[in-house]
């Protein structure tokens, strides 16, 4: 299925929430979707690396960037632990970079922006807590689906079709 919110959106309006932003197309799994960990921080990409070194099990991690452009919070080497530890996304409210190589990494990326700049780390940032992003709450727990059209958040697994 290559349009997924659409059909999504069709089917269970009442049961989606667009989290309307400008996200940009990554990874080379352009459909995605999977249970939402979260993960604030802003500049220092520390909790990001740690939460993608562990077992994903298909999850999507969502990370508060504070919407920072200025430095990057995912790259190649931390993108590729996400694909080896079977992570189904991530979405960064800020900017990735190595654009290249993340193109070609069966995750699904979206973001703000791309930037060559990595972050400094320092050890700050929360995991595990509800975010607001685009003007919705989004909570360790919903679930998150993506596409080429955009983001969406439910609070339970929707059922897909084939």
């Amino acid at each position: 299925m290559l349009d997924l919110l659409p059909d999504l959106f069709d089917e269970f309006a009442d049961e989606l929430t667009l989290l309307a932003a400008p996200w940009r197309q990554y990874g080379a799994k352009r459909v995605f979707c999977g249970e939402v960990v979260t993960v604030k921080c802003f500049e220092d990409n520390s909790r990001v690396k740690e939460l993608l070194a562990e077992p994903g099990h298909g999850r999507v991690l969502l990370v508060d960037g504070g919407g920072s452009l200025e430095k990057a919070l995912l790259g190649d080497l931390i993108a590729t632990s996400a694909v080896k530890n079977a992570w189904s996304g991530v979405i960064i409210y800020g900017a990735v970079r190595d654009v290249a190589t993340l193109n070609t990494l069966a995750l699904g990326v979206q973001a703000l922006g791309h930037v060559p700049i990595k972050t400094e780390r320092r050890g700050v940032g929360d995991k595990e807590l509800p975010l607001t992003l685009a003007g919705v709450d989004v909570f360790p727990g919903n679930w998150l689906y993506a596409d080429d059209n955009g983001v969406a958040i439910s609070r339970t697994r929707l059922p897909l079709k084939d």
